[in-house]
């Protein structure tokens, strides 16, 4: 089959994440340890279902490793070489007797790989419903790696086929497209912190970010009831379009200290140096973009007690002022893809409650999927996704029907 496959190279690794600092917005295919390749194809184990792929949408993760800019702690979670792409939408081909699947249903794959897909009994968090924090991401029957298409051994979607583990295989409703069914997995990852850090109904919430996450993280707190002051801070224009389609109160490109203050009810304090600070402000900021502005902007943003969701993922984190952090008692969390969560008063499996919301109607999906590609054109889907402001794109898919 053909498949996008990334290879081990140092070399070519640490060149990519020379190249990608001089000019950010370039894919620079020539030194990424990235190519398209016929491979044989096989489920990783014999219990998975074989599923023919339709779309397989890409995520920021993808972009970060072809950038050179993942965590070096975090090496071990990944086995090589692999085959890219976790965000699938497909057709089962085969399917394991009394697994409830059947050849020809359209799916969508939940690609943590967890006890269940590594045959081990339940760790503490996956008995819990919570395995995304799985303990054996390490250990089992498969390769190391928690994530399907950052793993040896369970190849990922940017390919002709893919297989995965029953319990991670979810159907599509027949009212929701391929096209929008794409897009539950960028959902899910942002749903499963908002479930977890729903605001009170008069809150004031600031999404931080208005990439496919942010658009997500507007729309995602819309669709669930929350009524309260949402404001966005957007980098370009036609995502602040969008993020006021999706229901945001106010936009702000790119606001000064003072800019922000104003627009979260709270007061601008200057200072002698440092740029100012900012007090009361937002009750939960959610961070969607994660670099060292946006986590200082996000605590300077909060007022006393306030609570601060990483949703977009970070690295190193260099001279960022914590001091709001326990001057102000501030709640900090992370969040780690999805599983279940806590939902007025019952535990739900998140990619389930993105999958009905989007095929509810009451989720607008409109200029969120921005571009679809072939295998072929894996180039030009990856240099869409490096340069948004020059391509307009929001989210970027393969496209193997």
């Amino acid at each position: 089959m053909k498949a996008l496959v990334y290879r081990r190279s140092i070399p070519r690794y640490l060149l990519s994440s020379f190249f990608s600092k001089i000019q950010r917005k370039r894919f620079h295919h020539l030194v990424t340890p990235l190519k398209l390749e016929d491979v044989p194809f096989h489920p990783a184990r014999p219990s998975w279902a074989a599923i023919k792929v339709t779309l397989c949408g890409i995520c920021g993760s993808d972009i970060n490793l072809l950038k050179g800019a993942e965590s070096m702690l975090l090496e071990p979670y990944a086995s090589l070489p692999m085959v890219l792409g976790h965000e699938i939408v497909g057709t089962i081909e085969t399917a394991p007797a009394e697994s409830g699947l059947s050849a020809g249903q359209r799916v969508v794959i939940e690609p943590v790989l967890d006890c269940a897909c590594r045959e081990l009994p339940p760790c503490r968090f996956c008995a819990r419903g919570e395995y995304n924090l799985c303990e054996n991401f390490l250990s089992g029957a498969l390769a190391l790696g928690s994530f399907l298409g950052f793993n040896q051994a369970a190849s990922g979607g940017m390919a002709e086929q893919t297989a995965a583990h029953p319990s991670k295989i979810l159907p599509v409703p027949d009212s929701l497209s391929d096209e929008d069914a794409v897009l539950v997995d960028s959902m899910a990852s942002v749903a499963q912190p908002i479930l977890e850090n729903f605001p009170e109904s008069k809150d004031t919430v600031l999404v931080y970010g208005a990439g496919v996450l942010g658009q997500h993280a507007v729309r995602v707190l819309r669709s669930l009831g929350f009524a309260g002051r949402l404001v966005v801070v957007a980098r370009h224009g036609f995502q602040a379009d969008m993020a006021k389609a999706g229901g945001a109160d106010t936009i702000l490109r790119s606001p000064s200290r003072k800019e922000l203050a104003k627009a979260l009810g709270g007061v601008f304090v200057p200072t002698t140096m440092g740029g100012g600070n900012v007090e009361g402000g937002a009750d939960v900021v959610f961070d969607c973009v994660a670099s060292p502005r946006t986590v200082q902007e996000g605590l300077l943003a909060l007022r006393a007690r306030g609570r601060y969701v990483m949703i977009g993922t970070a690295g190193t984190l260099s001279g960022v002022d914590f001091s709001s952090l326990w001057f102000r008692e501030l709640v900090m969390t992370g969040s780690a893809s999805y599983a279940t969560a806590l939902w007025q008063g019952e535990r739900v499996r998140t990619y389930q409650v993105c999958l009905d919301l989007l095929a509810s109607g009451r989720y607008p999906t409109a200029g969120l999927l921005t571009g679809l590609f072939t295998l072929g054109d894996w180039k030009k889907a990856f240099q869409s996704a490096f340069d948004k402001a020059g391509s307009g794109s929001m989210k970027a898919a393969f496209d193997l029907r």
